[in-house]
């Protein structure tokens, strides 16, 4: 049994016990979160698209950790005009542990 949830402007395929790392979302570690925007859902044999979206479908999880991802750096420069930036970024995620897909 699996799903196609959006969240954050992406698209995840989780099932049931996997953990998924998404962008920032709300709500302390351990609390419940609901996703509805479920795009595909699968039970093994059976297979429900929606258009955009399913009605009535809800991927539910854990919140299991709030945190920043590695650091990436972002370095700008012109040749020949003595132009030098160097900034870097840590993108903050949440990472759901998914409990349960309902369909």
């Amino acid at each position: 049994m699996y799903a196609v949830v959006a969240t954050g402007g992406k698209q995840y395929k989780v099932a049931e016990g996997d953990i998924l790392r998404v962008e920032k979302l709300a709500g302390d570690i351990g609390s419940e979160i609901a996703f509805d925007n479920v795009l595909v859902f699968s039970d093994g044999e059976n297979v429900k698209i929606g258009q955009p979206a399913l009605d009535g479908a809800t991927v539910h999880g854990q919140i299991v950790a709030q945190g920043k991802s590695k650091k990436i750096i972002v370095f700008k420069y012109k040749r020949r005009k003595r132009y030098r930036r160097k900034q870097g970024h840590r993108q903050p995620y949440t990472a759901v542990r998914i409990e349960r897909i309902e369909a």
